[in-house]
């Protein structure tokens, strides 16, 4: 029994040592997941803090803005009101100036019908002159009958003579007064006919001054309503704005309590983030060390086959050396020279062009290894990727995204993955991660590496990644 024990022992061990291989690869899986999972929520949260950052400059030029508002809508509320004052007193004044022209008005209209009356009393008098004309004319004739017949009278006429002679001089006399008076009479009537007019005139020119301070006094009204109406509008904005203020005021407390908790969710996600990093460098040395001690998993085969050609591909370019194909300066070249006009920038250096024409062979018979095989793609210690499969090696176009999944070749691939599969100098090195495939598009695989040496000088690594 004890030997049959002992012979079983190893079995039940090896048995447990797979199960062990296979839940640590397993488990590393799950870690990468969540690590995907954090760096999401992470960018998420930093988008989130920007958003928040920008709405807190936002809210403040909000806040900025609303006060430049307020104050200067107060300037315009006192301008208004100072408008509405000086309208109020020029209506004021206009109702003023419009009653003493209606006084004008009326007195020039007065004025008029009593010039009327004076030129009718005129025109009497310039009659009435005439008349005393006729009659001194005809006392001035009878005169001169009478001082004629007081001469043929002789001594006997002589007294009636002299009255005859005084009523002649006294008819001369008058008829010179006549004249005088009818002269200024026509003067007079000329003064009256001149000032009918210009009374008519003023009378008009009253009846336009008081049609014009109607018109005005109706403007400086509509004037008066207006700034009422604007000085009310004034008075609705800023309460409104003062109601903005206010909210404004509220809300910066908000935003500060959530742009501190976004805050501290990023960085507990950071500290989160780098503790998941931590598990996932134990879960892959949990890997190895299993596999190590013998531990067969479902990626026994694809490690057998990584590093052996890990090896292969050493010594090709070891065949490279030798036969003067490239130099060993060319080969360990770091010089990454960036190609014109590609979007993801690809770059090139002096050994891409021997890696291209040796590496395709291989690179390409290692994809008929199992159809979970994506690619497979040596990587210098920088991450630098010269040579790809056929399928990710496709000349670029004008759709960055489509680059991002069919141009990949010549790229640096800085990433953790990608720096630690070039830099391993361990005999294998498995690791799970989120593939980029652009657009926003994850792909969840296992990279497989090992290292490639040339004349014992680390060059860099093999690359093979494959679904799980």
């Amino acid at each position: 029994m004890l030997q049959k024990q002992d012979t079983q022992a190893p079995s039940v061990a090896d048995a447990n040592l797979n199960d062990l291989a296979e839940i640590s690869s397993q488990l590393g899986f799950e870690i990468v997941d969540i690590a995907g999972f954090l760096d999401t929520i992470e960018s998420k949260s930093k988008t989130q803090l920007e958003d928040l950052d920008q709405l807190d400059r936002g809210a403040e030029r909000v806040v900025r803005s609303n006060a430049q508002v307020m104050e200067t809508v107060g300037a315009v509320s006192l301008s208004t009101q100072k408008t509405l004052e000086s309208a109020r007193e020029s209506v004021a004044l206009v109702r003023e100036s419009s009653g003493r022209s209606q006084e004008v008005a009326e007195w020039v209209q007065d004025l008029n019908s009593r010039t009327e009356d004076v030129s009718n009393t005129v025109d009497a008098m310039r009659k009435d002159n005439e008349i005393i004309t006729s009659i001194a004319a005809q006392v001035n004739i009878l005169a001169i009958n009478a001082k004629i017949e007081a001469g043929r009278a002789g001594d006997a006429g002589r007294g009636f003579a002299v009255v005859a002679e005084a009523i002649n001089d006294l008819s001369k006399r008058t008829q010179r007064a006549a004249r005088e008076i009818s002269t200024n009479i026509e003067t007079l009537y000329s003064w009256i006919r001149t000032l009918d007019e210009e009374t008519e005139t003023i009378s008009k020119s009253a009846k336009q001054i008081l049609d014009r301070a109607r018109d005005t006094d109706a403007s400086l009204a509509g004037i008066e309503k207006d700034a009422q109406n604007v000085n009310s509008e004034t008075g609705r904005i800023l309460t409104d704005a003062t109601t903005v203020r206010d909210a404004m005021e509220a809300c910066f407390p908000n935003i500060n309590r959530i742009k501190h908790s976004v805050q501290d969710t990023t960085a507990d996600i950071q500290k989160t983030h780098h503790r998941v990093e931590n598990l996932i460098l134990s879960s892959e040395r949990l890997v190895q060390g299993t596999v190590a001690l013998g531990g067969q998993s479902g990626d026994k085969m694809f490690i057998a086959f990584v590093t052996d050609m890990a090896a292969q591909i050493g010594r090709l370019f070891e065949e490279g050396l030798t036969s003067s194909r490239i130099s060993q300066a060319d080969l360990f070249d770091r010089t990454y020279v960036p190609i014109p006009n590609t979007n993801p920038t690809q770059v090139m250096t002096r050994f891409t062009k021997f890696t291209d024409s040796v590496l395709p062979p291989l690179l390409e018979a290692a994809l008929d290894l199992d159809p979970r095989v994506v690619f497979s793609a040596a990587v210098d210690v920088n991450g630098y990727l010269p040579t790809h499969n056929k399928k990710f090696s496709k000349p670029q176009s004008a759709d960055p995204d489509w680059n991002m999944a069919n141009c990949r070749n010549r790229r640096i691939f800085d990433d953790r993955v990608g720096l630690k599969a070039g830099r391993n100098t361990g005999p294998f090195l498995m690791q799970v991660y989120r593939r980029d495939m652009g657009g926003g598009d994850f792909v969840m695989m296992k990279d497989l590496s090992a290292p490639i040496t040339v004349g014992g000088r680390h060059w860099g690594g093999l690359r093979m990644a494959f679904t799980t």
